[in-house]
């Protein structure tokens, strides 16, 4: 299947060289192929490539003619120190790198240069509503998520499983992040059951059997392997006082799923989580791709929530019934009475959009077309 994915890499190149990171399968090498066909590509995962760049990093600069304007160095966390000789043509020749990798964990320890802001970064995310057009379904979405070859695949499950076993051995014990697989995985499971809340690292430490700080190191694997998003708490509210944890989501519905040992159904009880998780992800995208703006979510010691926050601007609910009550829509009521956002918008699963007390309660669908189109920024 063709799909067109909304990251315009040859209008990012034009300004600027940049690191593209994303999880592994997001489909960063294959946007590579389809955007740009006629850049000069080193893919460090031949093991070829590999190892005549890491004999001679110079060699880079003997083979780039003049010719080469773009240049795609792919898994460049394999190889960090070749981000001197990036640095050297970026400075000498004017050459744009793009510079793709799963993992921002080497690049970011150990003094790596990281180009001194002569590169710019981006995510790329599994597959979106918008990109997949009319092939897009709420339930295929939840049952194995949006990973471009795991949502088109079939046999997803299987897929799922071979994914979670992958990242295991390819991002956690290849880069020696611990040797301690049996330990990580009993964490990996109990971190995806804790998808989309406010983590207690103690009852985590516990359950997965290991100490607390290791619980922090593991959490950190997580986020710069780019397998958790850190949504932080908006702070702004004066009337309520505001909780300071953190939440934390999965990049993908179907790897979260299949990390807690089932698979999302629409109409199940375990499907508003799914649901929750996939508005975030669109959230995520935009902000990635486009605006730019933060994300957050408010919740207070006294037990309001509002689960997303965009910008100081808009605040958004979540709820997948298909018929929204008044309960429903006391966190957005409460977090208004602090009169600082200008919208409040409950995303459900009812088929029609309607008003109640100054609250938007929208179709999913809707609220999607009208974050894509810029509305609420």
């Amino acid at each position: 299947m063709d799909v067109s994915r909304l990251l315009d890499l040859p209008a990012l190149l034009e300004k600027k060289s940049h690191f593209l990171l994303g999880p592994r399968q997001t489909g960063k090498s294959w946007l590579v192929h389809r955007a740009l066909p006629d850049a000069r590509v080193y893919d460090l995962l031949e093991t070829t490539v590999f190892l005549a760049i890491s004999r001679n990093p110079g060699l880079l600069g003997e083979e780039v003619t003049r010719t080469d304007r773009i240049v795609v160095i792919d898994e460049i966390q394999r190889l960090p120190d070749l981000l001197n000789e990036v640095h050297r043509l970026i400075e000498s020749r004017g050459v744009r790198f793009l510079l793709t990798g799963s993992s921002a964990r080497k690049l970011r320890r150990g003094g790596v240069n990281l180009l001194g802001g002569r590169a710019r970064t981006r995510y790329l995310h599994p597959l979106t509503r918008a990109e997949l057009g009319d092939s897009f379904d709420l339930g295929k979405m939840a049952s194995r998520g949006l990973i471009p070859s795991i949502y088109l695949s079939d046999d997803p499950a299987a897929d799922l499983e071979a994914y979670a076993g992958s990242y295991l051995q390819q991002e956690v014990v290849a880069e020696g992040a611990t040797r301690n697989v049996p330990a990580f995985s009993r964490f990996l499971r109990i971190a995806a059951l804790c998808n989309g809340t406010a983590v207690n690292f103690t009852n985590v430490a516990n359950d997965a059997q290991v100490p607390r700080t290791t619980v922090y190191e593991y959490m950190d694997i997580l986020k710069e392997t780019l397998i958790i998003h850190e949504l932080p708490p908006w702070k702004r509210s004066v009337k309520r006082k505001p909780a300071s944890s953190s939440k934390y989501y999965f990049f993908d519905v179907g790897v979260a799923g299949i990390l807690q040992g089932r698979l999302f159904q629409l109409g199940t009880p375990e499907f508003g989580q799914a649901f929750e998780t996939y508005i975030h992800h669109e959230l995520r995208c935009r902000s990635d791709y486009v605006s730019n703006e933060p994300l957050s979510y408010w919740k207070t010691t006294s037990g309001f929530e509002v689960d997303f926050i965009i910008g100081d601007h808009t605040a958004i609910e979540v709820k997948a019934s298909r018929s929204v009550t008044s309960n429903d829509l006391k966190g957005l009521r409460a977090l208004a009475e602090e009169k600082k956002l200008k919208r409040f918008i409950c995303v459900s699963g009812e088929p029609r959009a309607r008003t109640v007390g100054g609250i938007m309660v929208l179709p999913w669908q809707a609220f999607l077309d009208e974050l894509w189109s810029g509305r609420y920024e």
